[in-house]
């Protein structure tokens, strides 16, 4: 059991709306469920690890006014809570679910943090990394009032003590962050496109982008492809995994169920292939649903078996590269 630390400077409450059919802009659309949880995407990272029997810790900052949701999710997920309260609301996310898979999301800009509350931050990661911590994962957006530069700022106070970071971000805090080198980070297509600044439509072009990324010391670039799956470059070697069909509730999550099922898998010491199998099996596991992945689903040991995992070449004059 490792001892993990997930922060999350913007969490949120998640209303999850589920329609019967396809959204009808303008017009009076029914609904199948809604429901609504405390998320953010370093809480969600949490609760599979939690799942999966670690010891969890999950910090960041945190709405003192509507904390009450939270708060019983931490206690009912067996999640250690070492959230900074702000004054005010955390802000509540809007997720639009049709049947066929597509999810809309309408999320809110979060709170105006204080200084102060950053510093208190900032003290708190300090004395959690002092009593010792085998990872921390830093996920999501930043809240209105804190600088770009927070993500890179807390990497390195995370290498100041030798331990692994792992960042899931984007934009120009993806941008920023990746200057403090991280250990792994986790971006989708597009943000990695984002950063690379131009579009990264074959595996090639993936691959040179992780390449650069890997230049500048970043040992692991975790990168989710949708429905195409997943592609792990780490160590001068490139993994792909394609996951078994599945029908699609919703897909939120299911890059924090990812990385959770990558950083188990890394911290158990296992080979990479069965790493990237289990974590992409987890994830294909948690867009059938609402909510992240479940390990412990009746059919898991079968999508497991059914995740393709191959090996690609890192070299770039290797030419095209295909799975």
């Amino acid at each position: 059991m490792a001892r993990i630390l997930t922060l999350t400077l913007n969490p949120a409450l998640d209303l999850t709306v589920r329609a019967g059919g396809t959204l009808r802009l303008g017009e009076v659309n029914r609904t199948e469920s809604t429901r609504i949880d405390a998320a953010g995407k370093g809480i969600n990272v949490a609760r599979v690890l939690a799942k999966l029997g670690h010891d969890v810790t999950v910090s960041g900052l945190l709405g003192a006014n509507n904390e009450t949701d939270f708060v019983r999710a931490f206690a009912a997920c067996g999640l250690r809570d070492a959230f900074i309260r702000v004054p005010g609301e955390t802000r509540i996310n809007i997720k639009l679910s049709e049947a066929g898979g597509r999810v809309t999301d309408l999320n809110g800009p979060g709170l105006r943090i204080p200084a102060s509350a950053l510093q208190a931050l900032f003290a708190r990661v300090d004395a959690l990394l002092s009593a010792g911590l085998d990872a921390v994962v830093i996920s999501g957006s930043l809240p209105q009032g804190i600088p770009l530069s927070t993500p890179s700022d807390l990497i390195t106070r995370i290498r100041e003590h030798q331990v692994p970071a792992w960042l899931d971000t984007s934009g120009a805090a993806l941008v920023a962050g990746l200057a403090a080198r991280p250990s792994g980070v986790k971006p989708n297509d597009l943000e990695l496109a984002d950063w690379a600044g131009h579009p990264l439509d074959t595996y090639e072009a993936r691959l040179r982008a992780a390449r650069r990324l890997h230049d500048d010391g970043i040992a692991d670039v975790l990168l989710s492809l949708g429905s195409e799956g997943v592609l792990w470059a780490s160590d001068g070697a490139a993994l792909t995994a394609t996951p078994p069909p599945v029908s699609v509730v919703s897909t939120v999550g299911a890059g924090d169920t990812l990385l959770a099922g990558t950083l188990h898998g890394v911290l158990s010491g296992w080979p990479r292939e069965r790493v990237l199998r289990f974590a992409t099996a987890l994830a294909a596991e948690s867009v059938r649903h609402i909510g992240v992945g479940e390990p412990d689903a009746v059919d898991f040991e079968q999508l497991h078996q059914h995740t393709l995992v191959q090996s690609l070449s890192m070299d770039p004059s290797a030419g095209e590269t295909h799975p």
